[in-house]
């Protein structure tokens, strides 16, 4: 019998655990792991007051995976959408639903905040999550510019 799968949001407790996931999220992206934005964005999630919220999912007493995600006015509605900012399961837990339980959840908050719409993006050539993604959504007709910004 497969482990049930939680989906709860992220305690003071869970650090570690979040920290070590979240670190193989940055390096999955090609991004050198710091303590710094490790603390930062910890920092963002777990203040009340903070810009953004984080889902995890347990399996057992092992955290699997997590979601990161933020409400957005959109000034063409004069409402709100959800912005999912991260995504990540862990290599072991893949293709065992932690996703879909995840984007579940998300759906389920979504409703309850009276979000008209969730959104987000993932690089070009994470086929994996484009996969799931293709299941769950649609994509976007709009384009993503960047414009870095320097001192």
């Amino acid at each position: 019998m497969a482990e049930m799968i939680e989906i709860r949001p992220v305690i003071q407790s869970d650090r570690a655990a979040w920290a070590a996931l979240f670190r193989d999220y940055m390096v999955f992206y090609g991004v050198t792991p710091s303590d710094a934005v490790l603390d930062t964005t910890w920092g963002w999630i777990i203040d009340p007051d903070g810009p953004m919220e984080c889902l995890l999912a347990v399996k057992g007493d092992r955290v699997v995976g997590f979601a990161q995600y933020r409400a957005v006015p959109e000034t063409l509605t004069g409402g709100w959408f959800g912005q999912l900012d991260d995504l990540f399961v862990a290599p072991k837990a893949r293709r065992d639903g932690v996703a879909q339980a995840l984007m579940t959840r998300l759906d389920d908050i979504a409703r309850d905040r009276g979000w008209f719409k969730l959104s987000w993006i993932t690089a070009d050539d994470n086929a994996t999550a484009q996969r799931l993604y293709d299941q769950i959504g649609k994509a976007s007709s709009w384009v993503v510019y960047e414009r870095p910004i320097k001192d």
